[in-house]
């Protein structure tokens, strides 16, 4: 039955990703982008990989597509006409990489084999060892948090420098128009049964957004998740209620100040590690106890996480938006 499955989801993300390319209708292509990450969160519940899911569930199917409707407002829905040629060498070089790819696979291990390298060495490892070392059941954010505190760190970098190239891009377009407020920035200001369910469901959002952020360690979730689903309250209520009264708690200039915060925070982190005559993010002397000391670094570098990336989730749709309402303005 599970095979069943597997095969099932592959085969609507072939017939998905196939769709999304033959698309020229741009609005449409976004919509199958999201049916493609909630089915993609999808496949992932089944292999077993609950974080992942969780993290696709709420980018893929979330908050990308509505990221890449804010795109279109600024560029058009419809494709515009392109040159046969180039478009034969974009797809024989898709499909060069892609019979690499699938060459590439071939010299890999089956999935689950006990074989595998990773199931010989790294996994034992960290089943074994990890709750004596780092004292919390999720084996997933151990080893993200603590054990490749270094990748993890390097996310983080990835997602805010990101975020800053967004701004230096849109930024530094010239102006379309005078700067508005009102209808222009909230598109549902208007509807008052959405503004009422809001009021209702954004509360729940964030709270469950910080329980995904202080739970992480039991469970699915830690900073990734959490600053996402923490970002989409923001960015429903400016859409209900307008980015002016957004802005009237926290403002642009704000949110750009606390992405940096939030990687300066993991960073400093691991500086302590050091002061304590540890390596880098190395928090086991934190406190008088080493577990203890992991669970304080694990906590601080989450919290570190979900400020970046929630940060820059509403610093890319500030920007855009505001990009939306100069163009309309003009």
């Amino acid at each position: 039955m599970e095979l069943l499955v597997d095969i099932a989801l592959l085969g609507l993300l072939l017939v998905t990703a196939v769709a999304i390319a033959w698309a020229r209708d741009l609005l449409a292509a976004v919509m199958l982008a999201g049916i493609y990450g909630l089915l993609s969160a999808s496949f992932f519940m089944v292999m077993g990989a609950v974080d992942v899911a969780f993290t696709e569930a709420a980018v893929g199917a979330g908050i990308s597509p509505l990221l890449m409707l804010a795109t279109l407002s600024l560029t058009g829905r419809f494709q515009a006409g392109t040159d046969t040629r180039r478009v034969l060498f974009s797809l024989s070089l898709v499909i060069l990489v892609g019979a690499l790819l699938v060459a590439a696979t071939l010299d890999m291990p089956a999935f689950g084999s006990p074989e595998a390298p990773a199931q010989q060495h790294v996994a034992p490892r960290y089943i074994t060892e990890s709750m004596n070392e780092i004292g919390i059941p999720n084996i997933v954010t151990s080893v993200l948090a603590s054990y490749r505190a270094y990748d993890t760190l390097g996310e983080v970098v990835v997602i805010f420098t990101a975020g800053l190239g967004v701004l230096a891009l849109l930024m530094s377009l010239p102006p379309q128009g005078e700067p508005v407020r009102g209808e222009l920035l909230s598109p549902m200001r208007g509807h008052r049964i959405l503004r009422v369910i809001g009021k209702i469901l954004i509360p729940p959002i964030l709270v469950f957004a910080l329980y995904v952020q202080f739970h992480g360690e039991y469970g699915p979730g830690g900073g990734f998740q959490a600053g996402v689903i923490f970002a989409v309250g923001f960015i429903l209520y400016a859409m209900l209620f307008g980015l002016d009264v957004v802005a009237r708690v926290v403002s642009n200039a704000v949110v750009q100040v606390i992405a940096a915060v939030g990687v300066l925070l993991y960073g400093t982190v691991g500086l302590l590690g050091m002061l304590t005559g540890n390596n880098y993010l190395d928090y086991r002397d934190l406190a008088g106890d080493p577990v203890t000391g992991q669970h304080i670094g694990i906590i601080a570098i989450e919290l570190g996480v979900g400020i970046t990336v929630a940060s820059v989730m509403m610093l890319v749709f500030f920007v855009f938006s505001g990009q939306l309402a100069g163009r309309r303005a003009g």
